[in-house]
């Protein structure tokens, strides 16, 4: 790994974690044609003029999140130098005035579309949205990363904010463009803010629950550098019981999800619920057994690597709502 990341283009692409990045790009283009297209699509209501304001706010959104991870890296460094040194960019491929150009250069950007978009949209004050996740982004990696659960809150609200800011200007674009628009399809704002809240329930308690796994496998670096992350202040075991917990209630949700949709279709074996059953509880339950017998940072970056590839599951439910 550490002699691919002498090459300054994938220690770039290491710097802006562009495999996050691509599942941001996949959550809001799979929210904007499968979920919320099929739900205007229903309801005959024509959104396809939104396409180029749309690249723009997943361009808006992707700028600020490799910032965010770039000036993560920058504040991380003696952390990571600890915890993982061969995957260490910044002060070695990538020197740190050049890390923090980039970090300025891409939330600016990110900031000018978010504001060009929100104009577009007629709602100026959507432009808050990129504002403040910048803000948090920024004091994340100065002030609330090695703070007891602040900074894994932080990302997780940050991470549920994904599906959020696409329903958000959907909606605000349409009741720009449609006279009374909230007046008569409210029944398809509810219905697309129900399926927006579970998606961004499902990305809040997966992401909190898979940083308190990150927290386990940093700790020595966290703990040489002050950090007072939960496993720190708390203990692996109560931290391993936390996480369980909130895995354990992201399967008791999916129940629920599967209880209403027996409750409104009378049928138990559909698409959406085996999907759910073995694309996503089932491979939580895996999860739990890796979290229980997790001791040292490999396994519990094998957890952390696992409950990542599960969340890319969740948003492959799209495709099975799109086609149900």
């Amino acid at each position: 790994m550490s002699s691919i990341l002498n090459n300054k283009f994938f220690a770039f692409l290491k710097l802006i974690r562009v495999e996050n990045l691509i599942i941001i790009i996949l959550t809001q283009v799979f929210m904007h044609y499968l979920v919320f297209q099929k739900i205007f699509d229903d309801a005959q209501i024509p959104s396809n003029i939104y396409i180029k304001l749309f690249g723009l706010i997943v361009i808006s959104t992707v700028l600020i999140a490799a910032a965010g991870y770039i000036i993560n890296d920058y504040f991380d460094v003696k952390t990571d130098l600890i915890n993982r040194p061969n995957t260490v960019v910044v002060d070695k491929a990538i020197k740190r005035r050049l890390a923090i150009i980039l970090h300025i250069t891409f939330t600016t950007l990110g900031i000018i579309l978010g504001v060009y978009t929100a104009l577009k949209t007629g709602y100026l004050r959507l432009a808050a949205f990129h504002f403040l996740t910048a803000t948090a982004l920024w004091f994340y990696s100065t002030h609330f990363k090695k703070q007891l659960l602040v900074g894994n809150i932080v990302v997780s609200l940050l991470t549920a904010s994904v599906p959020f800011i696409t329903f958000v200007f959907e909606i605000a674009y349409l009741q720009k463009t449609i006279p009374e628009f909230s007046v008569h399809h409210m029944s398809v704002i509810l219905s697309a803010s129900k399926i927006t809240l579970i998606f961004c329930l499902f990305a809040f308690i997966t992401s909190l629950a898979r940083e308190i796994i990150k927290d386990m496998e940093d700790y020595k670096g966290d703990k040489a550098t002050g950090g007072k992350t939960m496993p720190i202040m708390w203990g692996i075991q109560t931290s391993k019981v936390v996480s369980f917990f909130l895995i354990a209630i992201t399967n008791i949700l999916l129940l629920v999800v599967v209880y209403n949709s027996l409750k409104y279709k009378g049928l138990f074996f559909t698409a959406g619920n085996l999907y759910i059953f073995f694309g996503l509880m089932f491979p939580l339950l895996i999860l739990l057994m890796m979290v229980v017998k997790a001791h040292t940072p490999k396994q519990f970056n094998h957890a952390s690597r696992m409950l990542k590839f599960i969340m890319l599951l969740g948003i492959g439910y799209c495709w099975i709502f799109y086609f149900s």
